[in-house]
């Protein structure tokens, strides 16, 4: 027969386990996801060598700020022979205008040089937005998140020079089970933890994926593999208190009363 000490000791012991379960019950690990952001590349419409950077990786600029300078040689003496062109459409123009005042010129050439100067005209502000966009602006403020090409490395048509990250351009990035979807809409707030990050971080859903997948791009729980999930985009309440490729947890707001 059982001593009373045990019996005692056993009863201690089972009580402190169903605690613990019950507290493992009320744990939520939250949905795993990370940070990500949609950078904005500036790139020059025609290949060229860079001549000048103005910025360094890290630095902060405003819209408008001037960014890097790619060589303009070939735009220069582009719009040099279109100015050229324009002077002599200009002088035709001038003439043909004069002899059909007097009446010794015809419609049809007055008509001809009008089109050839309009013509002209247009070739010139062509080279003119060429030239000037061979220096670059920030469209957007922000930070300048990479470099690619440096001064004077040659940089081919439409490849960026470099990336900007604007604060509100970061974005928590997470995956959700079939059974969950009734759980989220768009515009819902969800808690973001991670470490060190602040403990008031929170995050809006402004994008829910309509279609599943089964094995979502970076998985940081082995449970989440063979599960039918969907795609869910926030933005964060505070932008900067967050990396890229930093992995977080997400909680939502009934997951964080459950636990209180």
């Amino acid at each position: 027969m059982m001593s009373s000490h045990k019996t005692c000791r056993l009863l201690g012991m089972l009580a402190l386990m169903l605690v613990l379960a019950g507290c493992n019950e009320r744990r939520d690990p939250g949905y795993q996801g990370w940070v990500e952001a949609d950078m904005i590349f500036v790139s020059p419409d025609e290949s060229g060598r860079v001549t000048k950077l103005n910025i360094r990786e890290g630095d902060g600029v405003h819209a408008g700020a001037p960014l890097y300078a790619v060589d303009d040689d070939l735009q220069q003496a582009d719009l040099n022979q279109n100015n050229a062109t324009l002077a002599n459409a200009k002088q035709t123009y001038d003439r043909a205008q004069s002899l059909s005042k007097t009446g010794s010129g015809t419609q049809a050439n007055l008509d001809a040089a009008i089109s050839a100067l309009r013509v002209a005209e247009a070739r010139v502000n062509t080279s003119q937005t060429r030239l000037t966009r061979r220096n670059a602006f920030a469209p957007v403020s922000g930070t300048i998140q990479q470099i690619y090409f440096r001064e004077g490395e040659m940089v081919p048509a439409q490849r960026p020079v470099l990336s900007i990250l604007p604060p509100g351009n970061m974005k928590i990035r997470f995956y959700i089970p079939e059974t969950d979807l009734a759980k989220l809409a768009g515009g819902d707030e969800v808690r973001v933890a991670c470490d060190n990050c602040a403990a008031d971080l929170t995050a809006k859903i402004y994008y829910i994926a309509t279609t599943a997948e089964y094995t979502p791009p970076v998985i940081y729980s082995l449970d989440e593999r063979n599960k039918l999930v969907y795609l869910v985009q926030a933005r964060p309440n505070k932008p900067s208190s967050v990396r890229v490729g930093q992995p977080v947890s997400v909680f939502t707001r009934a997951s964080m009363e459950a636990t209180r």
